[in-house]
């Protein structure tokens, strides 16, 4: 597989690494890791069929860890050169000497490291010349405003390509690494009519161009999701169901995880501490992670440690069956680390029976939320309010647009509250849910 875009190979990244780890045990570190990493990428945006933006980024850098015993320092640079390298190992060292001791610091034990790597199918490079990138966007950007004469102006249309590498090492002998890519098209539209303004977006992302969404569909999208939002009315306050639309119900998920991740949970700051093996979900609710899905875009056979990942249930009837840990938070919580360090990875909520229009119809009377704003979610307590729009529902079919409401609830209660999970499932990012209905929360209005 082609690296020409890249201006180090995966062998010569391997040498730096090892130029890291062997200097720090020369300095006297009892263990030490490095990353050493490397990216190449493109982002070309039009607005009114014009070119507005050209960007390149072509960076690399390298982390160094180092301990003395159970003290741990850490550098960074930029510069590549083995002399750079080794200053970096040094500084690392001088801040560990004056660092506290702390009982959970430390590399993985060696039996947690990933052993074999399997090819996960990450890495798409996609050449793409600027106009060839331009003329994508401008594509996507006429399909968009064609939807309606309402449609009076852009915020522009974007295509980006990404492609990186990277190699990580241990002292303890790990040494492996890997290439991917991540590209995206994008669109945001604004409507007017009588005088009341909308905006919104659609996009596609993928690490293989070839899955992204066409130009002309995700023009589409945006153009009809734009349309669809004007002359929205305002709500009176009120409690009703509320269903949170596929790209909007994976932040619920994304609060799930922040509440059930080692840092929270050993800094005792989540509403769900010591929650493993308790209901935390309604019973419908399986989730799985799923580390080793080819071309997923939360992929990877190892973690930010060189640890192993796992598939594995996270929610199996609703009932918690594992955190996300590190291994720092496991220490701290006097666990083990479940391959989490850096974050989860692809999370699969099992989706019901129903697309949204069958959604729409089993939640009767309620709000379809369609967009979030703000960021109001105490993770401390599960309290719950943000801004919202979207449209108000009555006997299964949506009757007008909503804006300027706020919506309210505390997330344990939302999550055991969930009484129907979409087919509609969301597949753009790391965490692959469909729209989730729950039966009650506050919508605050006039």
């Amino acid at each position: 597989m082609s690296r020409s875009q890249f201006s180090y190979t995966r062998d010569q990244l391997a040498a730096l690494a090892r130029i890291v780890i062997e200097h720090a045990a020369r300095q006297g570190a009892t263990a030490a890791d490095t990353e050493i990493s490397e990216g190449v990428g493109q982002n070309v945006s039009v607005r009114q069929g014009e070119i507005e933006t050209i960007e390149y980024n072509k960076d690399k850098g390298a982390g160094v860890t180092v301990y003395l015993g159970q003290r741990r320092g850490h550098a960074s640079t930029s510069d590549l050169s083995e002399a750079a390298l080794k200053s970096a190992v040094d500084k690392a060292l001088t801040i560990a000497r004056y660092t506290a001791e702390d009982e959970a610091a430390g590399l993985p034990d060696a039996d947690r490291l990933a052993k074999d790597v399997p090819d996960l199918d990450l890495y798409h490079p996609w050449t793409l010349t600027v106009e060839e990138a331009a003329e994508r966007a401008r594509a996507c950007e006429a399909a968009a405003l064609a939807v309606d004469t309402r449609l009076t102006n852009s915020e522009g249309a974007g295509v980006s390509t990404h492609a990186s590498h990277f190699i990580y090492a241990n002292s303890l002998g790990f040494c492996d690494g890997y290439a991917g890519s991540r590209h995206g098209m994008s669109v945001a539209v604004i409507g007017e009519d009588k005088g009341a303004m909308q905006r919104d977006y659609w996009y596609s992302s993928a690490r293989n161009a070839r899955d992204l969404e066409s130009a002309e569909t995700v023009g589409r999208i945006a153009g009809e999701r734009t349309v669809r939002r004007l002359n929205g009315r305002k709500l009176d306050t009120r409690t009703c169901p509320v269903l949170f639309e596929a790209p909007i119900a994976t932040g619920l998920i994304g609060n799930f995880v922040g509440a059930v991740s080692g840092g929270s949970l050993y800094r005792k700051s989540s509403f769900l501490l010591d929650s493993l093996g308790k209901q935390v979900f309604a019973p419908l609710v399986n989730i799985r992670e799923a580390p080793f899905l080819p071309a997923g875009l939360g992929s990877a056979p190892f973690d930010s440690e060189g640890v192993a990942c796992l598939e594995r249930d996270i929610v199996k009837g609703g009932v918690l069956q594992g955190y996300f840990l590190s291994t720092y938070s496991a220490r701290k919580l006097g666990m083990q680390t479940t391959g989490n360090a850096g974050g989860s990875h692809n999370l699969l909520v099992a989706p019901g029976e129903h697309d949204l229009a069958g959604l729409l119809r089993e939640m009767g009377t309620g709000l379809l939320v369609t967009e979030l704003l703000g960021h109001g979610a105490n993770m401390v307590t599960g309290d719950y309010s943000r801004g919202a729009a979207g449209f108000w529902v009555e006997n299964g079919e949506i009757q007008y647009p909503v804006e300027e409401i706020t919506i309210a609830g505390n997330l344990a209660e939302m999550f055991k509250g969930i009484v129907a999970i979409g087919r509609d499932i969301e597949k753009r990012g790391s965490k692959q849910v469909g729209s989730i209905l729950i039966d009650h929360m506050t919508v605050a209005g006039n």
